[in-house]
Parts: C-alpha cells; sequence; structure tokens
C-alpha cells in the first residue's frame, strides 16, 4: 500500500491544519509532527480531538521520553506515537491500521444508531402493543360482564329457556331448564336424545321443519306451551325454545 491509495491534505502549522479539516470534514487520520511554529502536536491534536472525536490521531517526534509519550496519549487522545526517524513501510502500515480503525469505529456507530432507532421503533410497537392488548382485555372483560349479566337475567326468569345448536348439543340452559328437565345434572353440553323427552324432541324436529313452531308438551306431567324457532332466524345459528307452565298463561 503506498501513499497513492490515500487522498493527502497538508498544512504547514497547527492552526493551518485546523482550518484544513473545516474545509475537509471527512478526513479520517490525522498525522502531526510533535515540533510545529504556533502549537506543539499534542496540543494540536487535542483540538483536533475536541473538534473532530472520531479522527485517528498519530504523532511524530524526536523525543520519544516517556513523559511526552504520556502527555501525547492523555491529552491529545493519540492512537500512535511514532519516533523519527520513522520507517516509510511502518509508518504505512500504522496508517493503513488507522484507517481500518476509523471504519470500524464508524460502522459500529452506525450499527449503533441503527439498533437505537430500531429499538426506538420496538419501544414504540410494544406501547402500542401493550395499548391494544388493554384494550382487548376491557373489551373481553365488559364482553364477559355482559355475557354474565344475560346468563343472569336467563337465570332469573320463571320460564325454562334452551338453547340447542346445529348438532342436537344443548349449548344453553336456565336455572328454570334445569330444574325442570334434569334437577339432578347439568343440561349444558349434553345431547338432546339423552336428557329430553320424546315430546320435547318431536317439537324440535318440529322447529326443524317450520322455523318457527308453537305447540302444547308434556313434561313430568305438566303441560306445557313450548315455543321454538332459529335464532334470528339463522338455521346456522341453531334453535332458541321456551317452555311455558300453561296454567301461568
Amino acid at each position: 500500500m503506498d501513499e497513492g491509495d490515500y487522498e493527502l491534505f497538508f498544512a504547514n502549522s497547527g492552526s493551518e491544519g485546523l482550518e484544513l479539516l473545516e474545509e475537509e470534514p471527512d478526513v479520517c487520520v490525522v498525522v502531526s509532527d510533535y515540533r510545529m511554529p504556533d502549537m506543539n502536536g499534542v496540543e494540536f491534536l487535542s483540538q483536533v480531538h475536541a473538534r473532530k472525536p472520531d479522527t485517528i490521531r498519530i504523532v511524530l517526534s524526536g523525543y520519544a521520553d516517556t513523559a511526552s509519550v504520556v502527555e501525547a496519549i492523555n491529552i491529545g487522545h493519540i492512537y500512535r506515537f511514532i519516533p523519527k526517524p520513522w520507517n516509510d513501510d511502518e509508518l504505512l502500515v500504522n496508517i493503513a491500521n488507522a484507517v481500518d480503525t476509523y471504519d470500524l469505529s464508524r460502522n459500529n456507530k452506525q450499527l449503533s444508531e441503527a439498533l437505537e432507532q430500531r429499538n426506538d421503533q420496538l419501544e414504540h410497537v410494544n406501547a402500542n402493543l401493550e395499548e391494544t392488548i388493554l384494550e382487548r382485555t376491557e373489551a373481553l372483560e365488559l364482553r364477559s360482564e355482559v355475557l354474565q349479566m344475560a346468563q343472569d337475567i336467563l337465570d332469573s326468569m320463571p320460564v325454562a329457556v334452551i338453547g340447542v345448536d346445529i348438532e342436537d348439543q344443548i349449548v344453553q340452559a336456565n336455572v328454570a331448564a334445569t330444574r325442570l328437565l334434569k334437577p339432578r345434572g347439568i343440561l349444558l353440553g349434553e345431547q338432546t336424545s339423552a336428557v329430553l323427552n320424546d315430546g320435547i324432541l318431536a317439537f324440535i324436529e318440529q322447529v326443524k321443519l317450520t322455523d318457527v313452531s308453537t305447540d302444547r308438551i308434556v313434561i313430568n306431567g305438566d303441560n306445557y306451551r313450548a315455543n321454538g324457532q332459529y335464532l334470528n332466524d339463522d338455521r346456522s345459528r341453531g334453535i332458541v325454545i321456551t317452555l311455558v307452565p300453561v296454567e301461568t298463561e
């Protein structure tokens, strides 16, 4: 690798170097002599760090004493301290490494910014998700309350109410229906043929044929007026039946 692989800028002093940096914001590596007219290399590179902290800074010096090295590293935030006279090949290797370090740092910064942006997006999504879950939870709670209230209303009615789905399974039964048809058990989930008498079963078949039907049937020796129809006139929704004692009409 030789200097032809890079775009080079030159300045004769620290102040000129700082002006050049303002004109060329994409400079990634700054190589400075230690001894310069208006400021030394450490002072210059410390200002470079303050203005362009992402740049990689290298100082050249014939004064390679320990104090100078420590000062260069601590004050100028120096990447490399290269003593004079330097070996050109080694200098090029150090510059190449500095460019790689700059590129790696820039890529890491871009990845960090992208990750931060992604995290912000995820936080926004999570916030919306939490809000959506809360809304749905509230809606489910309201629905549950409504369903419970509907069941309570059915259970408070003195009239027996039965819901039968299209597969002849009992899917609804209020307290009056359970007391009348299966006082020692549960109607929900039972097949109609297993718990209902022949009169009710015949009435269900009659509803299936006519969509809406009214008839008198006998249950446990008592007469009842049966009313039945498809729920909301929809054959796919099943049948609702009410059983009213004849003597209360």
